[in-house]
């Protein structure tokens, strides 16, 4: 059996990406309030594994965690991508008239906001999960209180729907990072069968030194798929970059990785791994 540590409750999106990743298998979810309780819980046991959203198309990249990710010492050792789709649900005995104010995590709350002008009477509150504030509402039997969050969180914590898919956009997609310590990530996936890999350097100061490593990828057939910068703390206009790449040819990513660490900073491979394909709609 697999312990899977994620952020968010059971039924959030991290508890149905998990499950789809690790289909077919026994696994063990292990709940945390914040996504550093998560690579804690990877410190303190090396056998669990990690589920942690890294971005979402409509939200963009979630920087705290390419931070957390790099200070934690883990690999990606996989990646998944999830449709998302948000309901908005309720107790039992409440209804649209009844209900004046709906809880949810920020950025579901965000990815909402077109259905939330239409209901201006709804007091709108932050909380810190999706299903965490399904949970909530039927545990403490709150009146008056709506969730967003999947279809399936209100199924299973015995909630109304009182509408589904209210995203605004329904090309919603979160991609996460499954990810553990080291010595695990052989058993985890095959390195033979990787083609995406994840990175982050930081750059000398000088004029041209980015695209002088982006022009090697170019010439050793390396496609690059994102690039994030974040400002490297204590050092004014200088910045950690990272970059994802997808490749066909293991040898060659290998070479130019050879290629661009002497013009690097500090680089570091965050992981090897088998690129998660997009879903469909």
């Amino acid at each position: 059996m697999k312990r899977i540590a994620i952020q968010g409750s059971v039924g959030s999106f991290h508890d149905i990406a998990a499950h789809q990743y690790f289909e077919g298998e026994q696994i063990q979810l292990i709940c945390c309030s914040t996504f550093e309780e998560v690579f804690d819980q990877i410190r303190q046991d090396p056998t669990v594994i990690g589920m942690v959203a890294i971005e979402n198309t409509i939200a963009g990249s979630l920087l705290h965690n390419y931070e957390l990710l790099r200070d934690s010492g883990t690999t990606v050792v996989g990646e998944h991508k999830l449709h998302i789709s948000h309901s908005i649900c309720c107790l039992p005995e409440d209804s649209w008239e009844t209900v004046k104010e709906v809880h949810s995590h920020p950025v579901a709350l965000m990815q909402c906001r077109d259905f939330l002008d239409r209901h201006p009477n709804i007091k709108v509150v932050e909380g810190i999960d999706t299903a965490g504030a399904a949970k909530y509402i039927k545990e403490n039997n709150c009146s008056g209180w709506a969730a967003i969050c999947n279809a399936s969180a209100a199924k299973l914590y015995g909630l109304k729907v009182l509408e589904e898919s209210i995203e605004d956009n329904k090309h919603n997609f979160t991609r996460f990072l499954v990810v553990c310590n080291p010595s695990k990530a052989d058993f985890l996936r095959p390195l033979e069968k990787a083609d995406k890999a994840s990175m982050v350097f930081a750059l000398p100061h000088e004029e041209g030194s980015l695209s002088q490593v982006l022009s090697i990828m170019s010439f050793y057939k390396i496609n690059l798929t994102k690039i994030q910068s974040l400002p490297i703390i204590g050092h004014e206009w200088e910045y950690l970059f990272y970059v994802d790449v997808t490749y066909d040819n293991l040898t060659r990513y290998r070479q130019s990785i050879d290629a661009i660490t002497p013009l690097t900073k500090s680089l570091k491979i965050l992981g090897e791994y088998q690129d998660g394909k997009q879903p469909k709609l």
